[in-house]
């Protein structure tokens, strides 16, 4: 059972006991993530993520470190569009030092000028990296088209450009105005006592300043088309994506549902069609990209170049299927099947729960059981599926962006109405 308590200054802190674990996970998450930041500021909060592990007044980034591998734990951190997360996971013995250290680290980083030069050239490497991966490169790629000109297209890491303006007066003032107490909850799960660590992070994290300034989120608009880019690759790869719904939208399960049936696993249409049937594929999955108040239905496919349009051929068939008539009935029973289990299946690891409660509590503001999420996920119907799928992949609203050789032959938004 999820538990939360709220600190004098709004701090929220949730947890939910597991005595049978071994292990406990803490997270210290942040209403705080790439989408709130200018084009100028564009990667300032995955940076911070970056220096909040270089050092404080009472540690080094060295002992940081050691004092982690110490116990045998792990000490991580990630940035989304959305927020920002610094983690632990350790035996329930060590739960209170590892509360203990994430705390100096969320609060009392000193961003020495010297380690912010050196890990800037890290993260200029990182950017490096993601743009040799070409798997995940073209995703950014059709984040910058489908929803050019809002700060949900621009990539988490930043540009070499901003990245390379980014200084230490930007990231104090850009914490300072982000990391308030409005914005953070705490979040744990596994071998803790609620009491317990309630009384320790009022301890801790009573220094955190309140009155966060209200937003006002403006979705993006919708860039349809085709994105070809030219670049001397062995494969071809390929992002195709339509408008979807937010979060907390109501028909959230039917997506969920619509999403595994569709590439979610080695049973989906579009495995078993394009790389078990035809042969044309190694990878090829669907996915949902979900914010508060938008998304995109998103498909990966990674094929030799000269099979590009038979790849993108038997992809827009199966999607025009489920646009007309949704899901066979054995599908959807073993969609709903799939979704359930992988569900359970995380319930037995502590940093899964950790996520689950801390997503909850960010979009919906409450706990959402997996009881709860078992039965509306049994509730979907084919009716909603096909519903979801004429917002989906409307042909007049999908994009298509193209990495790797054309062989002398770009494709264009013709394909989607073929």
């Amino acid at each position: 059972m999820m538990r939360k308590s709220v600190l004098a200054n709004g701090v929220r802190v949730l947890t939910e006991e597991m005595p049978q674990a071994l292990s406990a996970s803490l997270g210290i998450w942040v209403a705080n993530g790439s989408r709130y930041e200018t084009p100028a500021e564009n990667g300032v909060s995955h940076f911070i993520e970056h220096l909040l592990f270089k050092g404080t007044p009472t540690r080094s980034a060295a002992q940081i470190a050691e004092e982690m591998d110490a116990v045998g734990g792990n000490l991580n951190a990630f940035t989304g569009k959305e927020y920002t997360c610094y983690y632990a996971r350790v035996l329930g013995e060590d739960f209170p030092m590892a509360t203990g250290l994430l705390a100096d680290i969320f609060l009392h980083s000193v961003f020495d000028p010297e380690e912010i030069d050196r890990e800037r050239q890290v993260i200029l490497q990182e950017i490096s990296q993601a743009e040799d991966t070409p798997d995940d490169f073209i995703h950014d790629l059709f984040n910058l088209h489908f929803w050019e000109g809002h700060p949900l297209s621009l990539p988490i890491f930043g540009s070499v450009a901003t990245v390379n303006a980014i200084d230490r007066a930007l990231m104090t003032s850009f914490m300072s105005q982000r990391y308030r107490a409005e914005r953070v909850l705490i979040a744990a799960a596994g071998k803790l006592d609620h009491a317990r660590l309630v009384a320790q992070c009022e301890n801790l994290f009573n220094g955190i300043a309140a009155g966060a300034p209200t937003e006002k989120l403006v979705p993006p608009a919708i860039s349809p088309g085709v994105f070809n880019y030219e670049k001397d690759l062995e494969q071809a790869h390929i992002c195709l994506g339509g408008p979807s719904i937010g979060v907390n939208h109501e028909l959230r399960y039917a997506a969920y549902v619509l999403n595994t049936a569709l590439g979610g696993g080695m049973s989906s249409r579009l495995f078993q069609e394009v790389r078990e049937k035809a042969g044309k594929v190694y990878t090829i999955y669907s996915f949902l990209s979900s914010h508060l108040d938008c998304g995109y239905v998103g498909i990966y496919a990674g094929t030799n170049p000269e099979w590009v349009n038979e790849v993108l051929d038997i992809t827009l068939r199966e999607l025009r299927a489920i646009y007309r008539e949704g899901l066979r009935p054995a599908e959807l029973r073993r969609a709903k099947s799939q979704l359930k289990g992988n569900m359970l299946l995380g319930m037995e690891s502590t940093e899964s729960r950790m996520n689950r409660i801390a997503r909850n509590e960010i979009y919906f503001g409450r706990d959402i059981t997996p009881e709860e999420t078992a039965s509306e996920i049994e509730r979907v119907t084919n009716d909603q599926i096909v519903e979801l799928a004429q917002i989906f992949f409307d042909p007049a609203r999908m994009g298509l962006a193209l990495l790797g050789k054309s062989n002398g032959t770009a494709i264009d938004s013709s394909i989607f109405n073929a």
